[in-house]
């Protein structure tokens, strides 16, 4: 059995399921890199394969992000065990239409209402996206219940997990109709495509290589892949600050660390607002306009702000002391 109190537990102890999700993306994303070279189909003006590839590396790394989490979970852990199995039951599975949808049948996935298969597709691949979401908020649940002996970890994995809540949450805001759409069913005519990626005009327009994030509007994927992706920021700065702890003294303080992950969270979440806002307004991610930066600056300010003030806070070694001894209880 691994160490309980190392959070670098050995991979051997981590949800296996969800590591068999992630090693499964990891040959998605080989078979992907070999379509993107060999395949020169395209499907709404991108690379046939560059949808199963994002995913593949999105997903491969969430996966192994979350298995690595419910090792932290160790009250209730058989339920956390199932919280993650249907994670990866739901996401498999929506990989796997991926696939079938837009390489074997050539036709796009989201939003997709053009046919009875279409539309059938469409509805598994909602019910595989919000299984997920519910198994992550959960999890998120079951960590408000567990105690590390490192306060910073602690906090890091809460702030971690309710972001990738809220960006889950974001993805439901693309599946609402446009005002263009919205005025066909007003008019009582029937869609063949219902939601967009895009604010203000249709998919398939010119974005940023790779991610295809619209460099003319409005882009909703973005706040939802900086959402999600949370899960790995926040015990990523948890552990570059402890990391840091050996060169500077003022880091060794488990509250002073703590209170750093926590301006970070704090800051991540305005980021994420801020580019929901900017993506509602149908503004692209490379064309700021005025107010963005203003609010852009302000949060920049705030987390310098408040993260000096973390720094100077420094508790006495007492407290310090103190504050340790319960949290390793």
């Amino acid at each position: 059995m691994a160490d309980k109190g190392n959070p670098l537990v050995t991979v051997r102890a981590w949800h296996r399921p969800l590591v068999v999700l992630a090693g499964a993306m990891g040959v998605l994303c080989a078979v992907s890199l070999l379509g993107l070279l060999l395949d020169d189909r395209t499907l709404v003006n991108a690379a046939i394969w560059l949808k199963p590839f994002k995913f593949s590396v999105s997903i491969g790394l969430y996966a192994l992000t979350l298995a690595w989490l419910l090792t932290h979970v160790h009250r209730a852990r058989r339920t956390g065990w199932w919280f993650g199995t249907f994670f990866a039951l739901g996401i498999g599975m929506d990989v796997g239409l991926l696939v079938w949808q837009t390489i074997v049948r050539g036709r796009a996935l989201h939003f997709n209402q053009a046919t009875p298969a279409d539309v059938a597709i469409n509805s598994l691949v909602a019910g595989g996206a919000y299984t997920a979401w519910l198994m992550t908020a959960a999890v998120v649940v079951l960590l408000l219940f567990q105690r590390l002996p490192d306060c910073a970890l602690n906090s890091a994995l809460r702030w971690g997990g309710a972001l990738a809540v809220a960006g889950m949450y974001v993805a439901t805001m693309m599946f609402t109709p446009s005002p263009a759409q919205q005025q066909v069913l007003d008019a009582g005519g029937e869609l063949s495509t219902f939601g967009a990626h895009s604010v203000g005009l249709e998919d398939g327009g010119p974005g940023l290589p790779v991610t295809g994030w619209s460099t003319v509007g409005g882009d909703m994927r973005i706040p939802h892949f900086v959402g999600i992706h949370g899960l790995q920021a926040l015990p990523l700065v948890a552990f570059g600050l402890l990391l840091l702890a050996r060169r500077y003294r003022v880091l060794e303080s488990d509250v002073v660390r703590r209170r750093l992950v926590r301006t970070a969270g704090a800051g991540y979440a305005g980021l994420l607002v801020l580019l929901t806002w900017q993506a509602q307004r149908g503004q692209s991610i490379v064309h700021p306009d005025f107010w963005t930066l203003a609010a852009a600056t302000g949060l920049v300010a705030a987390v310098a702000v408040a993260g000096t003030l973390s720094l100077r806070s420094v508790p006495r070694p007492e407290t310090v002391s103190a504050e340790i001894l319960r949290s390793a209880r």
